[in-house]
């Protein structure tokens, strides 16, 4: 199997699925790639400086410790990944085609997949095709749902006047459930607790449908 399709085909079936999605006023397509871009670039870089950064502030975290693992996963990881790919979506909300709330999702999933396919070409390359097809199935899916509800709540900032808090919400619940996510995964020594992530992972894709069909019901071009 090409290593390199199996890393960017997740990737490439969520973003055809969020564009369907967007039933009644789909983004350009430059501006897709444009965010998907800033994703893949921008969004990396500073995730890889501000981890080197952070992780100065951290250091020697146990891996044996749940509160140093805690640390780590939702500081070190999932804040800085969800912040960096935050200000490329609320870069997006200046956008004249950002015109109804659906397109913070669609933003925000295009921003995220960016960066999930070069993360996961990264990762497929390194370990194998195991890897590439565990992640398929894991760690892209979440990546969109971190996006997703991320997205939800920039989408609805847009359009009202508390947009920094919805916006900072928005930052809020992605980082919890990406920190969810991967806390799970740090502390899985102890037996049967790595069963939480993929739970997280459910409950974020059972939200995130919700969150999808809120903003189409919404629509104005309805």
């Amino acid at each position: 199997m090409n290593l390199f399709l199996l890393a960017i085909s997740p990737a490439m079936i969520i973003i055809a699925y969020i564009y369907f999605k967007d039933k009644f006023e789909k983004e350009p397509w430059k501006l897709l790639i444009k965010y998907f871009t800033l994703g893949a670039t921008f969004s990396v870089i500073l995730t890889f400086i501000l981890s080197i950064v952070i992780g100065k502030i951290f250091r020697e975290l146990d891996a044996l410790s749940v509160r140093d693992m805690f640390i780590k996963a939702f500081f070190i990881v999932a804040f800085v990944e969800e912040f960096s790919k935050y200000l490329v979506v609320r870069m997006s909300q200046n956008n004249k085609a950002f015109n109804e709330p659906f397109d913070g999702i669609v933003y925000a999933v295009m921003v995220s997949m960016g960066f999930a396919t070069l993360e996961n070409v990264l990762y497929v390359y390194s370990y194998g095709l195991e890897t590439g097809i565990l992640r398929a199935f894991t760690a892209v899916p979440a990546h969109a749902t971190f996006a997703i509800l991320m997205g939800y709540y920039m989408g609805k900032a847009k359009f009202s006047n508390n947009r920094f808090l919805l916006n900072m919400i928005g930052l809020l619940v992605a980082t919890v459930f990406h920190g969810a996510y991967d806390f799970f995964l740090f502390i899985n020594y102890i037996p049967g607790i790595a069963s939480g992530a993929f739970i997280s992972l459910v409950i974020g894709l059972l939200l995130s449908r919700k969150a999808m069909k809120a903003h189409q019901d919404i629509s104005q071009f309805k």
